[in-house]
């Protein structure tokens, strides 16, 4: 079981599969080097555990709602729900996206613990997460949940609803679809390469995580196709329409009291 530092075999896979780990600092120290600027001090960056923790909206600091407001502005929507909906379904489509990928590509994964990993709320994949060191963990299931599921999922949902009207239900059948999307990129990929080893483990795993009581019933995997039993709430957005695994076939109409779960 081992892990190279920069963590260069997820780099093969694509921007969300991507975890940057050169060019910062430890977050405890006077300050934080942003990679991008090659060297130049930059303003400091949170750490997952601090954008989890308590905050209250419109507060200086509250780096959670600062990501919200800027999904909300791309998508041109003025319901923050929706934007915290699909906000906290492109951070878990990321961290499964680490996770998985490591433990097909490398079997062990990186530990992804909330105050090793600096977040740029600002920022949008891969330079949005940055790890400040690279410690090997199994790559089995029950590590993964144990990273993804109790370390960040379930400490991000709580915060998110305690800022925003969205049903436990919604909030765990994105996390079950984004882990199913990061499985099916790693098929797609696994097959392209003639790593059918990749392909074979990373849904093996896919199998057991969606098993876990935090994800159980929350849709059906059939081959790599996912079919949620929630919606995410994206056809709300303007132009929006239903997502592939929908539990909708068609956009439901719209109106203020439509289901969050």
């Amino acid at each position: 079981m081992d892990l190279d530092p920069p963590l260069t075999a997820l780099h093969r896979l694509g921007g969300f599969f991507v975890l940057r780990t050169a060019g910062v600092t430890d977050p405890r120290t006077a300050g934080v080097t942003d990679p991008r600027t090659a060297g130049v001090p930059h303003r400091r960056l949170p750490t997952l555990a601090q954008a989890y923790g308590p905050g209250r909206p419109d507060v200086q600091g509250d780096f959670l709602t600062s990501r919200v407001r800027r999904v909300a502005a791309a998508l041109r929507t003025p319901e923050t729900r929706v934007a915290a909906s699909v906000a906290q379904q492109g951070l878990a489509a990321r961290l499964w996206s680490v996770a998985l990928g490591s433990a097909a590509l490398y079997g062990a994964v990186p530990d992804l613990a909330p105050p090793l990993l600096l977040w740029d709320p600002e920022g949008s994949a891969p330079d949005d997460l940055w790890l400040t060191g690279v410690r090997p963990l199994p790559g089995d299931a029950a590590t993964i949940a144990e990273l993804v599921l109790r370390g960040h999922l379930e400490p991000l949902a709580a915060a998110l609803r305690a800022r925003h009207r969205l049903a436990p239900g919604l909030l765990r059948g994105n996390a079950a679809s984004a882990l199913a999307g990061a499985a099916r990129e790693l098929d797609r990929w696994g097959r392209g390469h003639g790593r059918t080893d990749v392909a074979a483990r990373a849904a093996s795993l896919t199998r057991e995580l969606l098993a876990h009581p935090l994800l159980s019933g929350t849709g059906t995997l059939t081959g790599t196709a996912f079919r949620r039993r929630s919606c995410c709430l994206y056809y709300r957005v303007p132009g929006g329409g239903v997502c592939g695994d929908c539990c909708f076939p068609r956009p439901p109409r719209s109106s203020p009291r439509a289901p969050l779960a």
